[in-house]
This record gives structure tokens, C-alpha cells and sequence, in this order.
């Protein structure tokens, strides 16, 4: 059994403003992509069993706004595999309201975050309220940190750094640091290894495979193959490429002096429970 922990739903092209849909084209290259959700695609795509935690996003600032009742609904479709999180912008109207919804009315199990894309720091004071309730209701937080394709969405604010200010604030809350950063691996690293409670996805990296072996190199060397979990994010990508992406890293290195990564720990982070660790089993 796997656990992806980093999965979307939406509708396309509902959810998306036509400013996002246009500046997605960068993530692909310029060209245009197909971002629909279909689970049984999804499904099919994987070579083993998976649970899968999926969730959609809020963010004004960068045109994407996906209703957590289309998740619920998502995720009762399938109750045996899914795992809902809610999702809030907090630049916006109501956001308290909608995260105690998502959670006692919708029965959403997490919240992911969208820092960069909605305009705010996480480390923002104003963000308490949302933080107090993750610890008070064991929720698992997980954001998105690293690059974006979205013009308006400020770098400052998906630097890794901010989760460790939050983890001072709220030890007891479980962070994921999604993407592991990238291209901030090394700020993304230091931060999982100082929180027993914050951890880091490897998902959407293995269509970078140098940048995925030095971000997992990182990794290796700061010892933190225990805080870091496997994701896809699907629909971008699917749990066989992203499978395979992971154990052909070290292929590209043959005919050099450069160091391993260490297979056994890869494929046990492949392996590894992550919803014990956060608290969902």
C-alpha cells in the first residue's frame, strides 16, 4: 500500500480564472495541458494499491478557487481510498467560518494552504486563529512551498523559513511541506530536521532529476529520510511516473564519482505510513 499525500481535485476549467489557465502554460513548457480529475484515470495509472489525501485550493489573488464541497462530495465517491482537506484563503472574507465548515460540517480531515499563490505569510499573526484550531483538532496542515508559474504570486511568502516560525508557535501541529521546497531544498531540509512534527512531499520533482537527486541528496546527508513522504500531484503527474522517476535517479549518474542516493531508503519512504504519522489512520 502507498500513501500519496499530495493530490488535487477540481473542475477544469471552472475552478481556474483565464488569467491562470493562460500563465499555466509555463509549467508545461508553453504549451496547453489537460488538468481534468478523473479518479478511475488516476487509479489506473498506479501499479500498486494507494490511499490518497486530495484536496483543491483557495487562492483569489491567483485566480484558483475550488469548493470544499466538491471535495466532500469527491471524496464520498470513494470513502475507501480518498482522504479530504479543506482549504482557506485568508486574504479573504469568511475564511474562519469556511474552515470550521470544511471541518465539522464536511468531515475534511486536514487543511492545505496556498501562501504564495494567495498573497500572505504563514507566519502572519492575523493566521492564529487557523493555527490554534489545527493544534486544538489535530489537523494536518500541508502547503505549498517553492515555485509557481503565477506572475502575481510573491516568492517571499512560499519560502520554507516561515513553517519553522510556525513550528515554534505550534509544535504540536503537523506541517507537510509540499514539493520539498524546490528550488529551496536546502531551506526546506534544515526546517523538517529541527520539528519532529514538520515534515516535507517529494511530489511534482521528477521531472527535474537533477534537481530531485540534489534535493534528496540534501536529504540524505542532513539525515531526514524519515520526515519525508510521498506524493504525486495528481493531475500533473501520477504515482507510476512518479515511481519511476524516483528509482532511476541514481542511473543518471553512471560513469561519474557522484554519490548515491540509497535505495533502500528510498523505497522505504515509498513505503512509509504516512497516515499514522500525521495522525489520519
Amino acid at each position: 500500500m502507498i500513501i500519496d499525500v499530495h493530490s488535487h481535485f477540481w473542475e477544469y476549467p471552472r475552478d481556474f480564472t483565464s488569467d491562470f489557465l493562460e500563465q499555466a502554460k509555463r509549467a508545461k513548457g508553453g504549451s496547453e495541458f489537460d488538468l481534468t480529475v478523473r479518479y478511475e484515470d488516476y487509479r489506473t495509472a498506479c501499479r500498486v494499491p494507494v490511499r490518497t489525501i486530495v484536496f483543491g485550493g483557495k487562492a483569489k489573488l491567483s485566480g484558483v478557487w475550488v469548493d470544499d464541497r466538491h471535495i466532500a462530495a469527491y471524496v464520498a465517491s470513494h470513502p475507501d481510498t480518498l482522504i479530504g482537506f479543506l482549504s482557506v484563503d485568508p486574504t479573504q472574507p469568511h475564511w474562519e467560518k469556511e474552515l470550521r465548515a470544511g471541518h465539522t460540517e464536511l468531515g475534511l480531515r486536514g487543511i492545505k494552504l496556498l501562501p504564495m499563490y494567495a498573497g500572505f505569510n504563514p507566519a502572519d499573526e492575523r493566521l492564529e486563529p487557523l493555527w490554534k484550531y489545527a493544534a486544538k483538532h489535530r489537523l494536518p496542515v500541508l502547503l505549498h512551498t517553492g515555485t509557481t508559474f503565477v506572475s502575481q504570486a510573491p516568492i517571499e511568502y512560499t519560502l520554507p523559513r516561515h513553517l519553522d516560525t510556525v513550528a515554534i508557535r505550534h509544535p504540536e501541529v503537523k506541517l507537510i511541506l509540499a514539493h520539498l521546497g524546490h528550488p529551496y531544498g536546502g531551506e526546506c531540509v534544515v526546517t523538517i530536521r529541527k520539528h519532529p512534527n514538520v515534515f516535507a512531499d517529494i511530489s511534482a520533482l521528477h521531472y527535474r532529476p537533477f534537481q530531485f537527486y540534489h534535493s534528496l541528496m540534501l536529504v540524505q546527508e542532513y539525515g531526514v529520510w524519515d520526515k519525508v513522504l510521498f506524493g504525486t500531484d495528481y493531475p500533473f503527474t501520477t504515482v507510476n511516473a512518479t515511481l519511476d522517476g524516483l528509482r532511476s535517479l541514481d542511473k543518471m549518474l553512471e560513469g561519474t564519482n557522484l554519490p548515491r542516493l540509497d535505495e533502500a531508503k528510498i523505497e522505504a519512504m515509498i513505503a512509509r505510513d504516512a497516515l499514522a504519522l500525521l495522525g489520519l489512520e
